[in-house]
């Protein structure tokens, strides 16, 4: 999946001369948790925070009364607030990366911008609501997980038992077990109604299955080769 598929392309955008107290008020109004500023000729020249705005009129408040605190705010202008470093991604980017941006960064949002124009934004909500329905999450499957050698055909030795027992791979995801080298987890996701059936064939066929939390891992372990 491709940010360009998922972003936000109705933007809300304010000009730098904005006051804090209009870009507070916008904010609420169009329940969004970002505003990007963008100047005269439409390019993007920062991005600021429900969470900076707050910051930014939070503190004066036990010193000012309300009228006094909503006088400052209308003075008070957003370029002075805004993150002007603003960190942004292209259309074709995929929403892993997007993640992994997202993360390393510590910010919740990403501009999109497309041949130097402003095209979309997409926030840190949006990837994981697409990295769920990947995973496949939902009351009606089941998480079923198996350790394996890092190692060609491993893969294929389990949905090959899943398919002889006619069961649907409903999604499945994979990462190296840091503590133990050359070991993967395979986490698949197969109907509640095929949990039974799918435990049973993968036990058949050699593989110890974990359907719940466990501290100790090594009895799940593949074994040495």
């Amino acid at each position: 999946m491709y940010i360009g598929r998922i972003m936000h392309t109705d933007l809300i955008t304010v000009a730098p001369e904005t006051s804090l107290a209009d870009a507070r008020d916008l904010i609420e109004e169009k329940k969004i948790d970002h505003l990007l500023v963008v100047d005269k000729h439409k390019k993007l020249v920062g991005i600021v925070s429900d969470r900076d705005l707050k910051q930014n009129w939070a503190s004066p408040a036990t010193s000012l009364s309300v009228h006094e605190l909503n006088y400052l705010l209308q003075k008070v202008e957003v370029r002075t607030i805004m993150t002007k470093t603003v960190v942004t991604v292209s259309p074709d980017t995929t929403i892993e990366r997007a993640a992994y941006i997202m993360q390393t960064r510590d910010i919740s949002s990403l501009p999109v911008m497309e041949g130097g124009n402003l095209v979309g934004i997409i926030t840190s909500t949006d990837v994981m609501e697409v990295l769920l329905e990947a995973i496949g999450i939902s009351d009606n499957s089941v998480r079923l997980g198996i350790f394996v050698r890092d190692s060609i055909g491993s893969l294929a030795g389990v949905s090959e038992l899943l398919k002889e027992a006619e069961i649907n791979i409903q999604s499945l995801f994979s990462w190296p077990e840091k503590d133990y080298p050359g070991v993967t987890q395979l986490v698949i996701r197969v109907a509640a109604a095929d949990g039974d059936k799918a435990i049973r064939a993968l036990t058949e066929g050699g593989f110890k299955v974990k359907t719940r939390y466990e501290k100790d891992i090594v009895p799940f372990l593949p074994p040495m080769p």
